[in-house]
């Protein structure tokens, strides 16, 4: 399906529904390039969506394992089609609340957050204590106020190397009179290593 160990799967590989997002490609392969994968790491993906993080971290982990949540049922279900269509068996896919499901996980090199949840910064917190020493959080945000409300928690928690990116893509696509660029909405992305 995809033969390369880079990321950045083209979007239109994955299976997609119109009511599930999906990390687009670009950002994607910085999210990924900012967790700093190892083969043999167990990786969150929480707000796993479409699961297109999900499969990026699972072939770049290879031996390891990524543990995919999400609470809708349509994302969990378009996620399980997305690892069946690239066949990797090192996901698991786990339907329920973050907040709850965090609790009973094994402890994780890298942690994905994803999602625009009011309760973000919860998760943070949960998750910092699941970390090991030196593990990753990277957390893709498009909302202003869940920007400001992860700030304020990673200023009062156990994380250092605090990097703020914000990305702003454009597509080229195709008119009768040419190629246009469209402009897609910027995304932020914060990652941060445990200390």
């Amino acid at each position: 399906m995809w033969n390369f160990k880079t990321p950045g799967i083209p979007d239109d590989i994955f299976e997609r529904t119109e009511n599930v997002p999906i990390t687009k490609e670009e950002v994607r392969t910085i999210q990924i390039s900012k967790a700093r994968l190892c083969p043999g790491y167990t990786v969150y993906d929480i707000g796993c969506g479409s699961g297109s993080i999900s499969i990026e971290a699972a072939i770049q982990v290879e031996t390891g394992k990524v543990i995919a949540i999400d609470y809708d049922t349509n994302a969990i279900e378009l996620t399980k089609k997305n690892i069946e269509k690239f066949g990797l068996k090192n996901i698991s896919v786990i339907f329920g609340n973050a907040k709850e499901k965090i609790l009973e996980l094994d402890q994780a090199d890298a942690v994905f957050i994803g999602g625009t949840g009011s309760d973000t910064g919860e998760i943070i917190n949960l998750c910092q204590n699941k970390l090991k020493s030196g593990g990753r959080i990277v957390i893709g945000i498009i909302l202003i106020e869940t920007l400001y409300s992860v700030l304020q928690v990673l200023e009062k928690s156990q994380f250092d190397s605090v990097d703020i990116t914000q990305v702003t893509i454009s597509k080229s696509r195709k008119t009768s009179k040419g190629t246009m660029m469209l402009a897609r909405n910027p995304v932020t992305i914060i990652s941060a290593t445990k200390i």
